[in-house]
């Protein structure tokens, strides 16, 4: 299983009060004045948290942002309604797609494909068997259980062909009189699945499209290769490492996204009768959270007799 390593600011032993909880979160989503500027501090920060959001959501997700580290903060951070207008949106939005050409993170559409959910590189194959296809080997067939149209099926065959490519250069070469809004779709339906993946971002031509067991093939590898059951009980267990402590609900609405809210809630009893979740006082609320390594007892040595 994933470990979620809890740092210091994480180890609750019986309560703590809201306002400690928010500077826990604070700290550990780098929204107390240290920015991630560089490569390495982003490949630091998403395998501290796991994963998070490019921008906030409105109504807010209890997730960090991309954003929000780069800044170093929360204050007055844009939405991806308004990156235009904000020229940090453009300098983290660089940083992050340095990101995805590193393979310090991989992108995934979660809420929405205009707000990244970026996943950490070691996080990804969890998240993987969750999502994507158990057999990426074979090709995609158009069929409404499938969930594949004829068109994305027909995109997908181009993308392994001559992936990586752009958006851009795929409409010209599926030709016809294809819409930009079909062709979007057809997309979503193959990044659904992670059939293919984002890898790069030019002004020029837009996204950068490459099938994703050829751009990823270890961690799709891995992926396959993990139960539902042992990758939702580790990605349970690093939100709630992410998150420091939360009520049992909002961990259940959370992966309900992309998971049955009943195969959640069953995930977190088995996790809670291993004793790998625990409950912590947050104010006047029971939260979860991971359960805090025990502190050997060492004894104190007996002073010797003297004569």
């Amino acid at each position: 299983m994933l470990s979620a390593e809890c740092s210091l600011e994480c180890v609750l032993i019986k309560s703590m009060t809201d306002s400690e909880l928010q500077q826990a979160r604070a700290q550990k989503w780098h929204l107390d004045g240290r920015p991630v500027r560089t490569l390495e501090e982003v490949r630091s920060f998403l395998e501290s948290v796991g994963f998070c959001l490019m921008y906030p959501l409105r109504p807010p997700v209890p997730v960090p942002t991309f954003v929000g580290a780069w800044v170093g903060g929360d204050d007055r951070l844009p939405t991806w309604q308004h990156v235009f207008a904000d020229p940090r949106a453009k300098e983290a939005t660089e940083l992050m797609v340095r990101s995805l050409r590193d393979k310090a993170a991989y992108e995934a559409p979660l809420f929405d494909e205009n707000n990244a959910f970026l996943v950490a590189a070691s996080v990804f194959p969890y998240y993987y068997a969750l999502v994507g296809e158990r057999n990426p080997k074979q090709a995609p067939k158009a069929n409404t259980r499938a969930g594949y149209s004829p068109l994305a099926c027909d995109a997908f065959e181009l993308i392994r062909r001559r992936g990586p490519i752009s958006k851009t250069k795929l409409g010209e070469m599926l030709g016809g009189s294809l819409s930009a809004s079909g062709l979007d779709r057809a997309l979503g339906e193959l990044w659904a699945k992670l059939r293919i993946t984002r890898v790069d971002y030019t002004v020029e031509e837009g996204s950068v499209w490459d099938e994703l067991s050829r751009w990823a093939p270890d961690a799709v590898r891995e992926g396959v290769g993990v139960s539902v059951a042992e990758a939702l009980s580790a990605l349970l267990s690093k939100y709630l490492d992410c998150l420091v402590a939360a009520d049992q609900g909002e961990v259940e609405t959370f992966f309900s996204n992309f998971v049955p809210r009943s195969r959640v809630k069953e995930s977190i009893n088995a996790l809670l009768s291993a004793r790998e979740l625990s409950f912590v006082h947050v104010g006047n609320r029971s939260l979860l959270q991971v359960t805090p390594p025990k502190q050997a007892f060492t004894p104190r040595p007996r002073p010797q007799r003297v004569g």
